[in-house]
């Protein structure tokens, strides 16, 4: 999974399903972290609602959180400010022995 240290914060590399009945962290999925969104993927409504989502599960502002590839795409970059990788980690992908 794919969350690496940036000068401000932390880069993500997300695989996103837009159009699920619900919005979730589902796991990893490859290299990438693998989010359903409830959103449809049109009119950019899919890349809003990630943002918020990823804002929201990273416990910062919406506008710490920038989409800087894949805007058209199911696999994603993701720039977070303002959290660590340890933190993104545990906010985003939680205790994998959980699991």
């Amino acid at each position: 999974m794919t969350i690496e240290a940036t000068p401000t914060g932390v880069r993500l590399t997300l695989h996103v399903q837009p159009g699920a009945s619900r919005t979730a962290v589902v796991g990893p999925h490859g290299a990438a972290i693998k989010l359903r969104l409830a959103a449809p993927p049109v009119d950019g409504k899919a890349n809003a609602a990630l943002r918020r989502f990823v804002a929201q599960q990273c416990g910062v502002r919406v506008a710490a959180v920038r989409l800087v590839r894949g805007g058209a795409s199911r696999e994603k970059t993701v720039l977070v400010d303002g959290i660590s990788v340890a933190q993104a980690t545990e906010r985003l992908v939680g205790d994998p022995a959980s699991r």
